[in-house]
């Protein structure tokens, strides 16, 4: 009997602490009734008129205001009862899945603000701006090209979130709500007889729609990519493709470069007479490691965003290194405040993305590709070395540290940077003179 007195004595015990705890953490700063809200606008007058929006921030509705601010002090800003990066996670902890393909980066540092109002709003989800607007503020380049094009996407004009989701996406990359061909075929009837003809009788049904077609609009009907194969342009397809009909229609008639010979015949014959060649054109997915086979938003139907990010690709070394050495020039710069810091650290083509400024991308008779046997020659495309220095240099001058190489450019300097100013091999230019100008050592 005294057992069972017991267990309800500490029964009515947690019920209590329980009940103290709930009652606590709704009202932990012991506020008099109807002082939640009311209270704080007493001060906040201007947002009496804020709070007549349309949709406003249900802890703000609800008069919480302490549900994100603390009215006492706080060692985070405007008062926020937490770090700005996690006070809305407390609430809207599921708004990030917890493995997502891909997500947008004002998302994961915590900076809703961005986009979101935190108290009231005339735009839905408390949007700072409505449709696309609030996207734009960041995707200007986006911006930009989409206004300008001829042909638009219809769910593009309607608003981003058609197709990305916000926050971050489970199914796919680039924010998409789904992969590619699955969120196309939701508007775009495949089975269609005038969709099945406007492809060549190909079934397209499973393919890359991105191969194509520009899903942001373009300047070509049918929003192809402004720069189109001609085989597609001209729609025949067969020219590099089995028939429709075959089992496997979309297996190419040859494989790596022997397909592209058929057009590009003169190119190749060039290419191949050159001492060096670039080797992702020999291997077995040949030209398509550079080119895309059907259209590209970029000139040569060039992969990727640019010459820089497609040679990336493979020299990721060179364009990580690249890097760094704008990052040091930031930090170099910003500590110098008012000094006038002189002598780049990067070389202008490859920050532009321009690689074949000094490098031919298919072959050439030099080393590393140079589209010069003369690196004096090469660089003299941009510099004229003559008016930076009387430094003698060419054939007939030799380099006193190596008497089986002759004074050039690179004797001094980096093409792809050092760490130090003005791309030299040494800390200082009295480093470098005196391995040289021994006599001059200090």
């Amino acid at each position: 009997m005294k057992f069972q007195v017991k267990w309800v004595i500490l029964f009515f015990i947690s019920i209590l602490v329980l009940s103290f705890t709930l009652a606590y953490g709704q009202n932990k700063f012991k506020l008099k009734p109807d002082a939640k809200g009311k209270l704080c606008l007493s001060c906040h007058d201007n947002f009496k008129e804020k709070l007549k929006n349309q949709f406003v921030h249900t802890p703000v509705k609800e008069g919480e205001c302490t549900e994100c601010h603390n009215p006492h002090s706080t060692s985070h800003g405007k008062l926020l009862d937490e770090d700005v990066n996690k006070v809305c996670f407390k609430c809207h902890e599921g708004i990030v899945p917890k493995t997502p393909k891909s997500s947008h980066q004002v998302v994961m540092v915590g900076n809703c603000v961005k986009c979101h109002d935190p108290h009231a709003s005339k735009n839905e989800f408390v949007l700072l701006k409505a449709g696309n607007e609030v996207c734009f503020d960041c995707h200007k380049d986006l911006e930009n090209a989409i206004a300008k094009v001829k042909f638009k996407h219809n769910p593009v004009e309607k608003g981003c979130i058609n197709c990305h989701d916000p926050h971050a996406s489970t199914k796919a990359n680039h924010l998409l709500k789904n992969e590619m061909v699955a969120l196309c075929v939701n508007c775009h009837k495949t089975d269609r007889p005038d969709f099945i003809k406007q492809h060549m009788n190909y079934p397209v049904a499973k393919s890359d729609c991105s191969s194509c077609h520009n899903s942001h609009g373009s300047n070509r009907a049918g929003i192809l990519y402004d720069n189109v194969h001609q085989p597609v342009a001209n729609k025949v397809c067969g020219q590099c493709h089995e028939a429709p009909t075959l089992s496997a229609p979309f297996k190419t008639k040859r494989a790596g470069y022997e397909l592209c010979r058929g057009c590009h015949n003169n190119m190749m014959n060039d290419t191949f007479n050159k001492k060096r060649v670039h080797w992702p054109l020999v291997d077995k997915i040949g030209c398509l490691n550079c080119h895309e086979p059907h259209a590209s938003p970029q000139k040569n139907l060039l992969m990727g965003g640019d010459m820089k990010s497609l040679c990336g690709k493979c020299h990721k070394d060179t364009m990580e290194w690249q890097e760094k050495l704008v990052e040091k020039e930031k930090k170099e710069k910003s500590d110098a405040k008012v000094k006038v810091i002189k002598g780049t650290l990067t070389h202008n083509p490859i920050q532009e993305g321009g690689c074949e400024a000094c490098h031919s991308p298919h072959a050439s008779d030099s080393v590393f590709l140079l589209r010069q046997p003369s690196v004096i020659k090469l660089c003299e495309n941009c510099h004229d070395w003559s008016k930076h220095s009387n430094h003698p240099m060419g054939e007939k001058v030799i380099d006193t540290r190596n008497k089986n190489i002759t004074m050039q450019c690179l004797s001094c300097h980096r093409s792809h940077g050092t760490g130090y100013r003005y791309m030299i091999s040494s800390p200082t230019v009295t480093d470098l003179c005196i391995q040289c100008h021994k006599q001059f050592k200090r």
